[in-house]
């Protein structure tokens, strides 16, 4: 009966190191998962970051067209009608 005790006892504790092991391989698998995914994460908001700043970069010179274009138009507005031809 001793032997089938030290047995079970080592049995049960092959199968503990077992599942403590393949448990741990698991977890490896779902953090290289859930790193990977952050990763893809990461490169697609400095995507939408450059893409940001190009779109300010534009908007930027288009009202810089604008304001040049609005003290054209006042100066036009301003100056004094033409005769008409003919």
């Amino acid at each position: 009966m001793f032997l089938t005790k030290q047995h079970l006892a080592r049995t049960l504790g092959v199968a503990l190191a077992a599942l403590a092991l393949s448990s741990c391989a698991t977890y490896k698998d779902e953090f290289a998962n859930i790193n990977s995914r952050l990763d893809q994460l990461d490169t697609k908001v400095q995507g939408a970051a450059q893409s940001a700043e190009a779109a300010n970069q534009s908007a930027q010179q288009a009202n810089q067209r604008l304001d040049q274009i609005e003290g054209r138009v006042q100066q036009l507005e301003m100056a004094k009608g033409r005769q008409p031809r003919g």
